[in-house]
């Protein structure tokens, strides 16, 4: 099933570009971004490519880059035929080397690393496959899928035989999930239009652009102060109607009574939810948060920056997160994301990717068709999160229509960028940087 080609060369660059310039992507905490990449080249001894990154916001990108090439001898001389044999061994290589997860461990800059360098890996399998990842892996037996995986640190909750007897039971119907994605595409909601930095003027012709393109939800910024958030909120609820959704993110920068204050006094728009209200390592504070809000029908979601399985684990089983909000970089990789996936519907929690950054659109994307078709099997209470920006710059882009994702069906993990991209913005050599 998976190739025996050779990986010889593992590259690495520090892309990155001026959105602090804009301030798309702006927020509370984070004023000032430059979108960025640690991207990586795998090449097997036949010329075949797979491409990986892991998502960050200008500085420290280079810290990245220095660890993703000490995990280099980790993966190159090795065959994807050997890595995907046993892959629970390959990704325990990644993350528990006896010196190296001091650093973390499966957590911070080294497990930004293991992201970049395992979705390189899994680009270059289903590459090799001739499959968009999606389908590269819910083509896998899933017996086989299951051993995969590290569910270290998770037999409190699940065990592996229910986890097979659960991704079992929605094989039969399987088809017929993946045509009706075919046909209908994913449900996504945007988030382009509230960033923080924005004038009331950018968001209402944003948001009026959107709605015109049938958009029916919508996520704002908030967090600087209550006048500013209830000013905008007002905007917005006024412009999408009672009716469509509107999502709020704090992006952590309140503690919890703060946050259970500002939404009380923000639940007059119809929050659907808030997003990261508190630091994303306090599971305890967001199910205060959650226990305080749900009388007023307001979901709490997060997970963009929770580091791992095991974090999520605590968020689910403490009820502290209404919605899931997986991160295709901030984990290990893809098996990561499956083991939080199949936790989240154990404890029937539905998952919400997050997305917009350089290229998490591009990923997240595989993510919502795999959880559809081989995880939840469910649609209507989820969506994912869309962003318009950068979205140029990678060969596989991703695509809206009607405010839903369209299934990807090139080969790989949507994750190579057009050479010319890297070559401008490539940091600190690329030719916008010198310039």
């Amino acid at each position: 099933m998976f190739s025996k080609e050779k990986i010889v060369q593992l590259q690495v660059q520090d892309v990155r570009y001026p959105t602090s310039k804009t301030l798309d992507g702006s927020d509370s905490v984070h004023t000032d971004p430059d979108y960025s990449v640690a991207y990586v080249t795998l090449t097997t001894d036949t010329g075949a490519c797979g491409y990986g990154i892991t998502f960050t916001l200008g500085a420290g990108t280079d810290v990245v880059v220095k660890a993703i090439e000490l995990l280099k001898r980790k993966v190159v001389d090795k065959s994807v035929h050997d890595i995907f044999t046993n892959y629970r061994a390959f990704y325990r290589s990644l993350t528990q080397d006896s010196q190296m997860r001091w650093l973390g461990p499966e957590k911070g800059i080294v497990h930004l690393a293991t992201a970049a360098v395992t979705n390189a890996v899994w680009d270059l399998a289903a590459r090799l496959a001739n499959k968009p990842l999606w389908k590269f892996v819910v083509d896998i037996p899933v017996e086989d899928l299951v051993a995969m995986i590290d569910w270290s640190y998770t037999s409190d909750v699940i065990s592996e035989r229910e986890i097979v007897e659960m991704l079992k039971e929605g094989q039969s119907n399987k088809e017929e999930r993946i045509k009706e994605l075919e046909k209908d595409g994913y449900p996504a909601y945007i988030t382009s239009v509230g960033w923080l930095g924005y004038s009331d003027e950018k968001v209402k012709r944003l948001t009026n652009e959107k709605l015109g393109e049938g958009w029916t939800a919508f996520k704002m910024k908030v967090g600087v102060s209550q006048e500013d958030d209830m000013r905008r909120a007002e905007l917005i609820r006024s412009l999408i109607g009672p009716d469509n959704k509107l999502m709020m993110d704090a992006n952590q920068i309140w503690d919890v009574k703060d946050a259970i204050t500002r939404m009380k006094q923000l639940k007059k728009y119809n929050p659907y939810w808030i997003e990261e209200p508190t630091s994303p390592d306090d599971v305890d504070g967001h199910a205060q948060i959650s226990q305080a809000l749900r009388e007023h029908n307001i979901g709490v979601a997060t997970g963009e920056m929770c580091q791992n399985r095991v974090m999520f684990k605590q968020f689910l089983k403490l009820h502290a997160m209404q919605f899931c909000q997986i991160d295709s970089c901030r984990v290990g990789g893809v098996t990561e994301v499956l083991a939080i996936m199949v936790l989240a519907r154990k404890f029937g929690v539905p998952v919400v990717p997050h997305a917009g950054g350089v290229g998490l659109c591009e990923l997240v994307r595989h993510y919502s068709m795999i959880d559809y078709v081989l995880i939840s099997g469910k649609i209507s209470d989820r969506m994912c999160e869309y962003a318009e920006h950068l979205h140029e710059h990678f060969t596989d882009e991703a695509e809206i229509k009607n405010a839903r994702y369209v299934l990807p069906y090139k080969p790989g993990f949507s994750c190579e960028m057009k050479k010319e991209a890297v070559e401008t913005y490539n940091f600190p050599d690329g030719s916008y940087w010198k310039n």
